[in-house]
């Protein structure tokens, strides 16, 4: 299997609402996107997959090295290679790349956030940096796009939060403040044992404010000569905050049910962003 073809294959099993944005992007760019959302899968991977805090460690090293390996062009992994073969003709920052490992090892380690100053670090590694590396995919002409590409990498994380609130209290994780918890009268016991009360609504809708006013933020930095070649992050922000919307409409019950779209209605909101932007 190519490089190219496995990193296709690995955002294609994911049914991630990324891979809907990539549809309709010219084959080199499509290819870059690709090879990044697959590094961003592999990495993330290595985390969820439950297994020893040391081992997942040593291969968050061994990402590390491959990283090194692919700017000094010797890279062993197809991932590494695809992202070596986008970067024939895109810059991809080997800072960011780190950056997104740094965040990843950030849950080997962090199972709270105290506050949402110490979680905005996270967010920033895991998403934000990401936004920055998909614009420079994307391509831009203003500088004023990479802020709009990082607040809208944030949205994204802050929705996956939201989202994932059931499935990570299962593994352990709360990624809701700490103190905002406290502030709205809710335990980490009750999100670790799925307690839903009136509580917790209010702390979900104070959530799900704040990560509104992310997108909103995000998209009145989009200069308007940039719009054009950022449509697959405008696609994404359509996606997300279609799904956003959803957690509102039920109440924030994300304890016990993972709110999801289905693939076709993705596919609708992806078409209908793309034709429209």
């Amino acid at each position: 299997m190519s490089p190219n073809a496995y990193c296709q294959q690995k955002a294609a099993a994911s049914g991630s609402s990324f891979y809907y944005s990539f549809t309709f992007l010219p084959p080199e760019r499509r290819q870059a996107i690709t090879a990044l959302y697959a590094f961003c899968r592999e990495v993330d991977d290595i985390v969820d997959e439950g297994g020893d805090v040391h081992t997942a460690a040593a291969q968050l090293d061994a990402w590390r090295s491959e990283i090194e390996r692919l700017y000094a062009g010797t890279p062993r992994h197809p991932v590494a290679q695809a992202l070596g073969e986008a970067m024939t003709h895109i810059c991809l920052p080997k800072e960011h790349l780190l950056e997104i490992i740094d965040g990843m090892a950030m849950d080997l380690h962090e199972g709270r956030y105290p506050d949402f100053k110490s979680l905005l670090l996270y967010c920033h590694r895991v998403a934000g940096v990401v936004g920055l590396l998909a614009a420079e995919i994307f391509g831009y002409q203003n500088q004023r796009t990479l802020k709009y590409a990082h607040d809208l990498g944030i949205a994204f994380q802050l929705t996956n939060i939201l989202r994932d609130i059931g499935e990570d209290a299962r593994r352990g994780r709360i990624y809701l403040p700490l103190d905002e918890l406290a502030r709205f009268s809710v335990t980490a016991e009750d999100i670790l044992g799925a307690h839903d009360s009136p509580a917790f609504h209010r702390l979900m809708a104070f959530q799900i404010e704040r990560a509104e006013r992310y997108y909103e933020q995000a998209l009145e930095q989009l200069p308007p000569c940039d719009r054009k070649a950022q449509r697959p992050g405008l696609v994404m922000a359509a996606i997300y905050r279609a799904v956003l919307e959803e957690i509102k409409r039920r109440g924030g019950q994300t304890l016990t049910r993972r709110i999801s779209l289905t693939p076709l209605r993705k596919l609708w909101i992806a078409w209908h962003t793309w034709f429209k932007a």
